[in-house]
């Protein structure tokens, strides 16, 4: 009869709605929770028999609404490795499960969150609050590639950045084309002075020296220089030869237009370059040590072609205690208007002087990029990209399987993870720096505590006044 169904029906009421309170008791107890995703009620009736002519009461069941794809707010943290996603996607975590001959072993299921406060443990692993370990993609340290076959738990090392020795030298400089008199002289040359390190990160001390060419007479040939490479602290020396080892060698180098007789090869016309840019060099057969000197140094083409800008550049060899070291002096670009030029003026003007040798740096710290990328810095003002950190999207996130610590884990709902770099792919925004909050509404949360509370309520009372009306019914057989 419809009594027993009303209490039936009102029983099933009291217990969705104990379902929704719980559900709402959740979501208050984590609005404070980083990366926590609130879950809401949704209510369907089952009914028993319905038709034009009766309707028996059926029932009401509480289903969980899981709401994954709305974002949190999203606020500025003065952790460095926090981050936060603007948009969709996951971070790729792995729930470790004990150690192994003292190495971290984790849950073989993939798990992923939004959770993210990450900072960096004793073993340098990247992990958030939850404990949960963050994956990534590794960089390959020759190719600079992520490899994005495999997600890892990503671990920063704090060794020493080995040392790389000087291979190449870089100088920007206008030479005067008229010097000040005395200088720019063998006994007063202009002068250029540059660090560089050797194979054990040691600073040496190179020098350049600019002379102007001398005719016989003793007067400077215009537009003609000799570069000499000086290495005080050199070790024995550089090369075969006579000279001394602080001696690495010399060039000849001619600005504007080069003489027919420095070609070399018969019958072809050297397209000459611009008045004020480098022109020829050549190695100054003159001086002990010689440096090996690029044959693209300069341009031989047929007459009325236009010449391509190739490099200048001496290379020379220098001992600082560690075998031969070669270093390439780049001096610009033949006819180039960059590098080292000679224009009006009675000055020396150095622009800029370069070397890519690095001494050993200790670790100083980690970073994240808005790209994803996990660097290492060190003090000697190095960095280094390890990885590199994916978001990974479902096409129905609010399918996915909750789990401990604001975790999830894919369904067949869900659909399959797709692992895509940030701002790609329709993957969202990574913001360093940041952090992403519960995205739990607590005014919202009160509206339906009350509107919960009101229900469970009303439904207590269908089930205490059915009970009068059965009392009744009984009452009324004795």
């Amino acid at each position: 009869m419809s009594l027993f169904g009303a209490i039936n029906t009102a029983v099933s009421g009291l217990t969705a709605q104990s379902a929704a309170f719980g559900n709402i008791s959740e979501d208050v107890a984590n609005s404070q929770t980083v990366g926590f995703k609130r879950v809401d009620t949704s209510f369907v009736d089952y009914l028993t028999t319905s038709t034009s002519l009766t309707n028996e009461p059926g029932a009401v069941v509480a289903h969980p609404n899981y709401i994954n794809n709305v974002q949190g707010a999203i606020t500025q943290t003065d952790n460095p490795l926090g981050m936060a996603i603007a948009g969709q996607g996951f971070f790729a975590v792995s729930q470790p499960t004990g150690t192994l001959n003292g190495q971290t072993t984790y849950n073989p299921q993939q798990f992923y969150t939004r959770t993210g406060d990450f900072s960096m443990n004793a073993s340098g692993f990247l992990v958030n609050s939850a404990g949960q370990y963050l994956n990534g993609w590794t960089i390959n340290p020759t190719t600079k590639v992520a490899d994005q076959n495999a997600l890892v738990p990503i671990q920063v090392s704090q060794q020493t950045f080995n040392p790389v020795p000087t291979s190449s030298v870089t100088l920007a400089a206008n030479l005067p084309a008229t010097p000040t008199t005395g200088t720019a002289t063998t006994a007063s040359p202009l002068s250029s002075q540059i660090t560089v390190y050797d194979a054990l990160g040691t600073a040496h001390a190179v020098t350049l020296n600019w002379v102007q060419t001398l005719n016989s007479s003793g007067v400077a040939i215009p537009n003609q220089w000799s570069v000499q490479i000086q290495v005080p602290d050199a070790a024995a020396s550089p090369t075969v030869g006579t000279g001394a080892s602080a001696n690495a060698g010399s060039a000849d180098v001619t600005f504007g237009a080069a003489s027919g007789t420095d070609l070399g090869a018969a019958g072809a016309a050297v397209i000459a370059p611009p008045e004020g840019t480098i022109g020829l060099v050549v190695p100054d057969a003159n001086n002990p040590g010689n440096p090996s000197v690029a044959a693209s140094s300069y341009t031989q083409a047929a007459a009325g072609t236009t010449p391509t800008l190739q490099p200048a550049t001496v290379s020379f060899t220098t001992n600082f205690g560690s075998g031969n070291q070669t270093i390439q002096l780049n001096l610009g670009a033949y006819g180039g208007t960059s590098g080292v030029t000679q224009f009006a003026g009675n000055a020396y003007s150095l622009l800029g002087l370069t070397q890519d040798g690095v001494p050993p740096g200790s670790f100083s710290g980690v970073t994240t990029q808005a790209n994803g990328n996990v660097v290492v810095n060190y003090n000697n003002g190095q960095t280094k990209t390890i990885a590199q950190i994916p978001l990974v999207t479902f096409n129905a996130p609010n399918s996915l399987q909750s789990q401990n610590g604001q975790s999830f884990t894919a369904t067949p709902s869900s659909g399959s993870p797709l692992a895509e770099a940030a701002s790609t792919n329709g993957a969202g925004n990574l913001v360093t720096g940041s952090v992403e909050g519960s995205n739990v509404n607590i005014a919202t949360e009160f509206t339906s505590l009350i509107v919960a509370q009101q229900s469970y309520s009303s439904n207590a009372k269908v089930v205490t006044t059915a009970n009068q009306m059965l009392q009744a019914t009984l009452q009324m057989i004795a």
